[in-house]
Formats: structure tokens, C-alpha cells, sequence
């Protein structure tokens, strides 16, 4: 079947591979590398993360809401071809330090700060044209569940790079590997997305010189009227619904993705999980999403994403209540369960871009536009989620802060400081144990709630072939 698959959709699915195989090793890593192994301050830890987080406002402000653009295919290609060479530098510029840190040094705060903001800008100019070219290319000629078939195939194999680079590295053990390992998939990245783009630059529909001619007030639209658009989008309640629940997705991902290694290497022992299979439930919590999907795609076509995004977080709440009543000394369940509810939200936010696929068609028809504001609703969906990669991981250093980690000498004075009120966890194990289980319970809970009365527009072209 996968020979029968388009041309374009071929070229797509490359792009999706180039930032796949580097976004899961920076979102995997990154934190335990500054935290362990370049021992960041707590204070400029989170002052990282604030700045990233205003950063991330600015960035999307200025980078999905250029509506001429948007709307503008050769924009989409410029913005990859000019971002990838970009988008790999900024891959590399965490896991080479510029100096011999110690404990509190100054230099490694700017160093993640800086790390953090320019990876988010060419993600950014990645990311927008690509969910842009998925809403408006695609869904006019071809059907948007089976361009999402093949553009799991590429994810599947771009997210085997954190299998390699736990293999290659011991789990970043051995950093001059992991340098080595990440320069290597940096090149194959900006090999991938070029190729992608130019192919997609030939491959793509050719629009007549009318088509690509909008009005004037379409194609410099002033702050004011970006503003009245982004009112009119808000006041559609389906799109409100799919942003509170996408940004509590994006907050449980953010959390499993940044601690899982944390996590694994203090609640199960080494001796009982050895180094060669944390690697392989690393990556296996990272590919079974896209072979979830892949092989979910009967079901996707029988029930819809709406009962499949809804099933997900029935099965993650349930995962986290049976995880809890076994307790934290079954070691074999707990990286079973690590793995488990990793691929369920992994898989389930690989469906998000039908959701929003459908509210650009939906704000279509309501307003009567003449062209889809793609970029608008991606770019409004990424200021308000985006927050939830600074939140996640300040919270959980917070919480884990108040145990003693990353502090062992303290840590009996601050379990005993706190005896009051944490009651019966009086260990850093227990908390993190607690962490991992009550979590994703609540935001599972919150999900069901929010998700529930969203009422999906109706889509019958899902029998289109690529």
C-alpha cells in the first residue's frame, strides 16, 4: 500500500521526519543534560523557563499571525528551506557546553536559555508552514486521515533516533557519543526537510495568477483586525474546548518527556532495569504511538477522532488508578506503565491536527471567508498551549525540590521540615511515585470533562487515497 502513496505526500512526510528525529531528542534530554550533568541552579532553571515562555508568546504572535503569508504556499517552502540549516544549529547548541560548569555557574542558565529560545524559533517557522500546508493543501485534494497514515510511517522513523542515541551514548552516560550521535541526525534532519520542501515546491497544486492575488485587506491585515479575527475564533466553543484540553495535553507530554529518565533511574533499580533495556523502553515509548496509530486507522475510520482523542484519556486515567493501587515496588509494571502512558498521549496528540483541520473548515463556512485562516488557528492554538513547556517542568522541579532532589545533604532537613503536612510521603521515591500516578489521573479527569461536549463537524472525505 505504501507504494500506491503519492509523490506529495511523500515530500510532506519528509518534513515531518527531518524535525521529528531532532524534536524528541532536545524535548527527551535536555533537562536531566543541565540538571545532572551541567548542575543549573534551580533559580536560573526557572528563569529559563519564564523567558522561554514569553519568548514563545512573541514567536507565535509574530511567526502565525502574517495572514499573507499563510496563505501563500511558496511562503510555507521559503520558511523550511530558510529554518532547516537554522533548526539544526539550534538542535546542537545544548549538548556542547561552553565551558567546565559547576554547581550554580551562571553561564549554564544563559546557556539554556539561549538553547531553549532558538530551538523554539526554528521549530516555530518549521511547524507553522507544515500544520498550514496540512490544513489548506491537503484537505482539498486529499484525504487528511490517510496523509496521516503515511506522515506516522516518517514520525515512526524519526523518533527511533532516542532509541540510537540511548544505545549509542548509555543514556547520555557517555556524552562524547551522544555529540556525536546528535551532529549525525542534525545533518540527516536538514537533509530530510530540504528534500521534503523542494520537493513539495514541484510536487505541489499550482494555483492560477488569480488564486494567488487576495484582496489588499487580506493581505496586510492590521493588528486590529487580527485581533477581530482571533475574537471570532475564540467565540466558536468547539475551538475553545480542543485549546483546554490541548494545553493540559501538552503539559503531561512536557512532563513524561523531561522526567521520564529522571524518574526511571530513581524509582527502578539498575541492577533490576540494566541500561541496554531503559534504552529500549525509552524508544519504544516514543515509536509505539505512531504504530498505534498506524494500525488504529480501521477505527479511526469507524468511530472518528473524536471518540479515539476520548477513549485515550479514559485508558490513561485507568493506567494511572491501576499503577497507583500496585505501588512503586513493582518495578517491571512501573516501566510498563512509564512506556504505556507515554505512547497513549504521544498517540492521541497525533490525531490533534484533524481536530483543528476541522475548526479552520468549520470558521470557513460560518464566516464565509475567502481563504482559510490555517495559520491563525495553529498559530492561536500554539500561544495558548505552548505555556504548558515552560509550566510542566518548573511545577515538577518545584515539587521534586521540596523532597531533597538534587540535594541529598538536605534532603532528611527538608523531609522533616515538611512532616506536617505531606503526611505519610515522606520520601523522594514516594513523591515522584505520586507524581507519575496523580499527574496524568487529574489532568485525565480534566481532559474527559472538557472534551466530552465537543461536538465535531462533520467530515465525509476520509475515503480519498494518497
Amino acid at each position: 500500500m505504501l507504494l500506491k502513496i503519492k509523490p506529495i505526500a511523500w515530500a510532506y512526510s519528509m518534513i515531518t521526519l527531518g524535525t521529528e528525529m531532532l524534536n524528541s531528542v532536545f524535548s527527551f534530554y535536555y533537562v536531566k543534560l543541565f540538571l545532572h550533568l551541567y548542575k543549573i541552579s534551580e533559580v536560573a532553571f526557572y528563569q529559563a523557563q519564564m523567558i522561554l515562555m514569553i519568548w514563545n508568546a512573541l514567536n507565535d504572535l509574530t511567526g502565525y499571525f502574517h495572514v499573507s503569508q499563510a496563505d501563500c504556499c511558496s511562503g510555507h517552502h521559503s520558511s523550511v528551506l530558510y529554518g532547516a540549516p537554522l533548526y539544526s544549529i539550534a538542535f546542537l547548541l545544548p549538548w556542547f557546553p561552553w565551558k567546565y560548569y559547576h554547581r550554580g555557574d551562571w553561564l549554564s542558565g544563559l546557556h539554556l536559555v539561549v538553547s531553549l529560545c532558538a530551538f523554539d524559533s526554528a521549530l516555530t517557522c518549521i511547524q507553522q508552514a507544515q500544520c498550514t500546508l496540512f490544513a489548506e493543501i491537503f484537505t482539498r485534494h486529499e484525504s487528511p486521515l490517510r496523509l496521516l497514515k503515511i506522515n506516522q510511517v516518517a514520525s515512526l522513523v524519526g523518533s527511533t533516533s532516542i532509541l540510537f542515541s540511548g544505545l549509542i551514548s548509555d543514556n547520555m552516560e557517555i556524552l562524547f557519543n551522544f555529540q556525536a550521535f546528535a551532529v549525525l541526525i542534525a545533518i540527516l534532519a536538514m537533509a530530510s526537510l530540504y528534500t521534503g520542501t523542494c520537493h513539495m515546491s514541484h510536487l505541489g497544486p499550482k494555483r492560477s495568477p488569480e488564486e494567488n492575488v487576495f484582496p489588499e485587506s487580506e493581505q496586510d491585515l492590521p493588528w486590529t483586525s487580527i485581533v477581530s479575527l482571533m475574537r471570532q475564533l475564540l467565540t466558536q466553543k468547539n475551538f475553545c474546548l480542543f485549546l483546554i484540553m490541548s494545553f493540559f495535553q501538552v503539559f503531561h507530554l512536557t512532563f513524561f518527556n523531561n522526567f521520564m529518565m529522571i524518574f526511571a533511574d530513581n524509582l527502578i533499580p539498575k541492577d533490576v532495569l540494566p541500561s541496554f533495556l531503559r534504552s529500549i523502553m525509552y524508544g519504544a515509548a516514543f515509536t509505539c504511538p505512531q504504530c498505534l496509530v498506524l494500525f488504529s486507522q480501521s477505527w479511526l475510520k469507524k468511530f472518528g477522532y473524536y471518540k479515539i482523542i476520548l477513549i485515550s484519556f479514559y485508558l490513561k486515567g485507568t493506567a494511572s488508578i491501576v499503577m497507583l493501587l500496585l505501588g512503586q515496588q513493582y518495578y517491571y509494571f512501573l516501566a510498563l506503565y512509564l512506556t504505556v502512558i507515554m505512547v497513549i498521549a504521544q498517540a492521541s496528540s497525533c490525531l490533534f491536527n484533524l481536530p483543528l483541520a476541522d475548526v479552520v473548515d468549520a470558521d470557513l463556512l460560518k464566516f464565509n471567508r475567502q481563504s482559510p485562516l490555517s495559520s491563525m488557528v495553529f498559530g492561536i492554538n500554539a500561544l495558548f498551549t505552548k505555556p504548558a513547556q515552560s509550566l510542566a517542568p518548573m511545577i515538577i522541579l518545584s515539587k521534586l525540590k521540596q523532597y531533597g532532589y538534587g540535594n541529598p545533604d538536605k534532603r532528611a532537613q527538608k523531609v522533616a521540615a515538611q512532616e506536617q503536612w505531606v503526611g505519610t510521603i515522606l520520601d523522594l521515591h514516594d513523591a515522584m511515585f505520586n507524581l507519575i500516578c496523580l499527574v496524568p489521573l487529574a489532568i485525565a479527569v480534566i481532559q474527559i470533562l472538557v472534551w466530552s461536549p465537543f461536538s465535531r463537524r462533520s467530515k465525509t472525505d476520509y475515503t480519498g487515497t494518497l
